[in-house]
């Protein structure tokens, strides 16, 4: 399955570069993520739950980062074992380019699955993985975005203290990256 499509991010090229390295952005963007652990240079450890299909399994696998242009692209790629299911793999190239909105970020997705999963055929494996890339991109994109909504961005108003700053146990990753 191949897949290419764009996202326009209302953030400036270096926080979306930097959201996409961040192993929490990457378990928040991945759908049935349970957990995410390592780092860009070691890899990442990831443990998804899905169901394809009459198939749910859960898969046990390895991301890795590479390709590295340093905030202009990257690839993406892991495989994943779900046991008597089968495997999937597969691989994202992203490129980050600035628009006058924030960033442009392109990509093109490519995956294969095996075992069970490749039993159900093409068409269902097909529309799952475009399923799961447009929500991966959907999901990174609301989070590196945040609130969208004036009664969202109420609730962060009511939750910020007296200096317009997050108390300290609430602050996102991107206070943690500057702080």
């Amino acid at each position: 399955m191949h897949l290419t499509d764009s996202r326009d991010i209302k953030a400036p090229p270096a926080t979306v570069w930097a959201a996409i390295l961040d192993p929490d952005m990457l378990k928040a963007a991945v759908p049935g993520c349970q957990s995410v652990t390592g780092s860009v240079a070691d890899g990442f450890e990831a443990v998804v739950v899905q169901k394809v299909g009459p198939v749910k399994a859960t898969f046990t696998g390895l991301v890795s980062i590479s390709d590295i242009v340093e905030g202009e692209s990257l690839t993406i790629s892991g495989e994943g074992k779900g046991g008597p299911a089968g495997f999937a793999k597969g691989g994202a190239k992203v490129r980050f380019d600035p628009i006058p909105e924030g960033t442009r970020l392109t990509y093109e997705v490519e995956a294969n699955v095996g075992g069970k999963l490749a039993q159900l055929g093409s068409r269902i494996i097909d529309g799952f993985a475009k399923k799961m890339a447009d929500e991966f991109f959907e999901r990174f994109q609301a989070a590196v975005e945040g609130p969208a909504t004036p009664e969202a961005d109420q609730a962060v108003t009511e939750t910020t203290g007296e200096n317009g700053e997050a108390p300290a146990e609430k602050k996102g990753w991107i206070k943690r990256l500057f702080t």
